[in-house]
């Protein structure tokens, strides 16, 4: 286990990847129960979600400022903590292209994707609870591995939902409007990709 000392680190590392858990559901409820008009309330909402793990993220950055000794190395501590305040930011970036592109109505694959995403920062939040035990976990390995499965599941949804978006679609504006938000969705999984890449990365020059 992590020293009582280094435990701060491990934790904010979980913390930042439950507010992205968070912001997942909250993505689907948004999208499920879709309501143009509450979109505006919407967005202060996801907001605020965002705003509270860049909280936790500066309370990673302030601790290093101050610590002598830390757990691994300082390089590899901000590019985790950045990766997974990016899992957060990417789902934000969907709602608000969902807004500015004055989306009507919601697509059903957006939903399929992001059933696939929530599993995936589900996924992420798990591994990063065995992070602190790196050196002795036997779950690590395949919570990786499990992360890089989903993702590729999101690539394979992504391709098929955007070939139909452009067999199907009639209007120019409502194509340009959904690849953009596949896109986004996409970039959800890429995140959740890079934590998991990041904690095997750290594995392999701790061990």
């Amino acid at each position: 286990m992590a020293k009582k000392q280094d435990a701060f680190y491990f934790d904010n590392f979980i913390s930042c990847a439950e507010s992205s858990c968070q912001m997942a559901h909250f993505l689907k409820e948004v999208l499920t129960n879709f309501k143009v008009e509450e979109l505006p309330q919407k967005l202060d909402e996801i907001h605020t979600i965002e705003h509270a793990a860049d909280e936790k993220k500066h309370q990673i950055t302030d601790k290093l400022a101050k610590a002598f000794i830390t757990p691994l190395e300082r390089e590899d501590i901000v590019s985790l903590s950045h990766h997974i305040d990016e899992m957060t930011d990417k789902m934000e970036e969907v709602l608000i292209r969902i807004y500015v592109n004055n989306v009507q109505e919601i697509r059903p694959e957006a939903i399929n994707l992001l059933n696939i995403i929530i599993q995936c920062c589900e996924e992420v939040c798990e591994l990063l609870k065995e992070f602190s035990n790196f050196r002795h976990s036997k779950k690590l390995k395949e919570r990786i591995i499990r992360i890089n499965s989903l993702e590729e599941e999101v690539d394979r949804l992504f391709i098929s939902s955007m070939r139909k978006l452009h067999i199907e679609g009639k209007d120019t504006l409502h194509i340009i409007a959904w690849r953009e938000i596949y896109t986004y969705l996409e970039k959800c999984a890429d995140a959740c990709e890079h934590v998991a890449d990041g904690v095997e990365s750290v594995v392999m020059k701790n061990s």
